[in-house]
């Protein structure tokens, strides 16, 4: 039964019965599943896509974008409740509440669906020397995008001149070598952009 609903919710169904419709709410789904569908080793992997899917297209304001990722860092759990916020403050079609819970819960169902369809065929799996080695290769490809994400849109738009590079290194050395919680860092980090820029 899940791996039906799977091959139906990752086919092309979703997107064309969402533009078909014109539905924002069923479209705001489509935008965070294909989201979730392309994550691998973490929640960072999908920044990119969510900024292409939200920013770039008007959804979500370049601002809200980036204070929203700011708040996901300072709080524990996965970087996907961040598709809540972006979904509570989208600029069309649902959002609030509704928009949270259409983006939180369509971020997480790829995954969830996976687990269920994988999960009895694991131990089986990940002895092949081929999916280790396409494992391997993912996470190579993962690296890159993890860059990619810190370049664009975390440092093309957090670092605005000499000042804000001056929070980019105190704050790095503040988790890297100091051991500062992300929490401490980021109310630091307003802190010290109150005072700077």
């Amino acid at each position: 039964m899940f791996g039906r609903v799977r091959e139906t919710a990752s086919s092309p169904t979703l997107p064309i019965l969402a533009t078909a419709t014109g539905d924002a709410a069923l479209s705001l789904f489509d935008l965070f599943y294909r989201a979730g569908s392309f994550v691998f080793g973490g929640g960072h992997v999908v920044l990119p896509l969510l900024q292409a899917e939200t920013v770039q297209t008007g959804l979500v304001e370049p601002g809200a974008f980036l204070a929203g990722y700011g708040a996901a860092q300072a709080v524990p759990g996965p970087l996907f409740t961040f598709s809540a916020f972006l979904g509570a403050v989208t600029t069309s079609g649902p959002s609030g509440a509704l928009g949270a819970s259409i983006a939180l819960v369509a971020i997480f169902l790829p995954s969830a669906l996976l687990i269920i369809g994988v999960l009895p065929l694991w131990n089986r799996l990940r002895r092949a020397p081929r999916v280790q080695r396409a494992l391997k290769g993912v996470n190579a490809g993962v690296v890159g995008l993890l860059a990619a994400a810190l370049y664009d849109p975390v440092f093309t738009e957090g670092v605005t001149g000499p000042h804000s590079l001056v929070i980019v290194a105190v704050a790095f050395v503040a988790l890297t070598a100091w051991k500062a919680p992300a929490w401490a860092v980021v109310l630091g980090a307003a802190g010290l952009g109150a005072l700077l820029l």
